[in-house]
């Protein structure tokens, strides 16, 4: 063993190594910034840390241990203390360099982990070589916050190869776009109008919903959003929430959808429930210079003409009626074939409030109306005059009719006062 020993060494003291010569060792110690390797020669080969990766976060206690077989190039035979120093990374480099070039002319698909994210991109390692992946590359969509790759293994091919320059570019968007036009392709196949799908909200916007429907994107309109009114789609949907929606139509590539199922639809039973002649509850929803909208419920709406507001003249709803409040009416018109003209001019208040004006007050205090019976006048008058509020249908004018009915009203005028007088005394 011993003579074996000796010929080991004698061959080892005569063994030469050269600059640029890749070696074959064995770890024989790891250290927190060196790795010595047993290298059959005459001293041994020390890889610094630099020298072992570009990651200055890799732990080499970790990375390496004793006994390890490792391949490395050889930079310096000798470094002044009788060592040989190694270098792990760069020999992998020209390795990652070849494979790079093997993938570039073959546009294979690689895998690699994210070991830096900048403003620009994501850098990757393969085989030690760094290749760049710009933003605009990295997905078929913007994204503006990258950091969510940082440490995941990605797929990406080489779509620029410049080992002069040390220029790599990867490409993810390419691999995206195709995967989202095979997952297009598979659910535009399997899907028709009237299907219900199941999907992802991926963006709100004011005038409707995108949902991901894996493999497209589906619009849900915000008309299509409820039977009912829906102010804002941002306060009813928000980005990742889980949705349930019927396809309305399919226009190429373009997926509309909705969530007004038949089974829910109001308009069901609606003529029933609102035939001529029911009296309805409903909430005034909008109003306009003709006439205000109620929501009798969510999705039939009614619309209550100005004129059929009340008895009295109604220069604009807003006079007399607020948005939100809850009114009864009786329904006098219904049309189910053309639901967005349904029950126009529909309702009519059952016990409309009879406001008295100014005038009519006046006029019936003097007697001049249609109800000229002396009775009638004086008993408003005495309420007049105990501060009752008084509600009627008021004040025709008719001036013909003053001729005629002249002594009658004086008649009245003075009966009238008269007891408004006692009522005051009293």
């Amino acid at each position: 063993m011993s003579e074996l020993s000796f010929e080991q060494m004698l061959e080892d003291s005569v063994k030469t190594i050269r600059n640029g010569e890749i070696v074959q060792g064995k770890v024989i110690d790891v250290k927190e910034d060196e790795i010595i390797l047993n290298i059959g020669y005459k001293a041994d080969g020390i890889i610094t840390k630099s020298e072992y990766s570009n990651d200055p976060s890799i732990v080499l206690t970790d990375a390496v241990h004793v006994g390890d077989s490792m391949e490395a190039k050889v930079l310096k035979v000798n470094d002044g203390e009788g060592q040989v120093i190694l270098t792990y990374k760069r020999l992998a480099a020209e390795k990652g360099n070849k494979r790079l070039e093997e993938a570039f002319e073959n546009q294979e698909v690689l895998t690699a982990p994210v070991t830096q994210v900048l403003d620009g991109g994501l850098c990757v390692n393969v085989e030690e070589t760094r290749v760049f992946i710009p933003a605009s590359l990295v997905s078929n969509v913007y994204e503006k916050d990258l950091t969510k790759y940082a440490g995941q293994e990605i797929e990406f091919v080489i779509s620029e190869y410049n080992p002069k320059r040390r220029r790599y570019i990867g490409d993810r968007k390419q691999l995206m776009v195709a995967k989202k036009l095979e997952a297009q392709k598979e659910l535009f196949e399997k899907i028709h109008v009237g299907d219900v799908v199941e999907g992802t909200v991926k963006n709100v916007t004011d005038f409707g919903v995108f949902i991901d429907l894996g493999g497209a994107d589906g619009l849900l309109h915000i008309s299509e959003m409820s039977w009912g009114h829906v102010e804002n789609p941002k306060k009813v949907f928000k980005v990742g929430d889980h949705v349930k929606a019927l396809i309305k139509d399919i226009d190429g590539t373009k997926i509309a959808l909705s969530l007004k199922f038949d089974d829910t639809n109001p308009w069901k039973d609606a003529e029933s429930k609102y035939a001529v002649g029911n009296v309805v509850t409903g909430k005034v929803a909008r109003m306009t210079d003709f006439g205000a909208f109620v929501e009798l419920e969510p999705g039939v709406e009614a619309l209550l003409h100005v004129s059929q507001i009340s008895k009295e003249h109604v220069d604009k709803p807003s006079d007399v009626l607020s948005g939100g409040q809850e009114i009864e009416a009786k329904v006098v018109d219904f049309n189910g074939e053309d639901k967005k003209k349904a029950v126009m001019t529909a309702l009519r208040t059952s016990a409309p409030s009879i406001i008295v004006s100014g005038m009519g007050l006046f006029a019936a205090t003097f007697g001049v109306a249609i109800y000229s019976d002396i009775d009638i006048i004086s008993s408003m008058c005495m309420l007049m005059a105990r501060g009752a509020v008084v509600s009627m249908l008021c004040v025709i004018f008719i001036l013909p009719a003053l001729l005629t009915l002249c002594d009658k009203l004086i008649c009245a005028t003075t009966f009238g006062m008269k007891k408004c007088r006692e009522a005051v005394k009293q």
